[in-house]
């Protein structure tokens, strides 16, 4: 796919503050427009506006190609819209929290791809992810033993700490953006 919009892929760790980091960069950058993920994740648990649906419907959409991107992590399914890549090719600035896992396939879909790496200290992740509620102390302990996983090779990232307020963040995020796309 050719075209002068991107892909800016947040990626990181389990309670980095990548969905907050998106909302206050669509907020700070009205050009960028945050991809709605579909997941195979119960209806309105927070932290993201998502699409919620069944193992069987995603398996459905994946079959008719309804996804540009798409990725199973911590039991779940995920998927990128497939209108995604037509808005980035036609010069959109899309915004997505993607796996690292997938970041190799998401460069060759989106040739303009940048990528938000953030990080935080792990007693900044473990506070977040037991405010969260959704994992036990078992799952938060394996969360935090994976949150230093290396990129995918030859993926080029931006590191972004996000552990102060969220304002130094977007501001540190849209520098590197800024510097990336000029």
């Amino acid at each position: 796919m050719t075209g002068t919009g991107r892909l800016v892929a947040v990626v990181g760790a389990s309670g980095v503050g990548k969905d907050s980091l998106i909302r206050a960069l669509v907020r700070a950058a009205p050009h960028l427009v945050p991809v709605r993920r579909v997941i195979t994740r119960a209806p309105g648990l927070g932290g993201e506006d998502y699409i919620a649906v069944s193992e069987a419907e995603f398996r459905v959409r994946e079959a008719a190609g309804a996804f540009c991107l798409c990725w199973a992590a911590h039991g779940l399914r995920y998927g990128i819209p497939a209108g995604v890549a037509a808005d980035v090719s036609a010069g959109g600035g899309r915004i997505a929290n993607l796996s690292r896992s997938v970041l190799a396939e998401a460069a060759a879909v989106f040739p303009r791809l940048a990528v938000l790496n953030v990080t935080a200290r792990p007693d900044t992740l473990a506070r977040r992810l037991r405010g969260r509620g959704r994992e036990d102390a078992g799952e938060i302990a394996r969360r935090l033993a994976r949150a230093a996983a290396p990129l995918p090779p030859g993926i080029a990232a931006h590191p972004v700490e996000n552990d102060g307020p969220i304002e130094d963040t977007v501001a540190r995020a849209l520098a590197l953006l800024a510097a990336d796309h000029a």
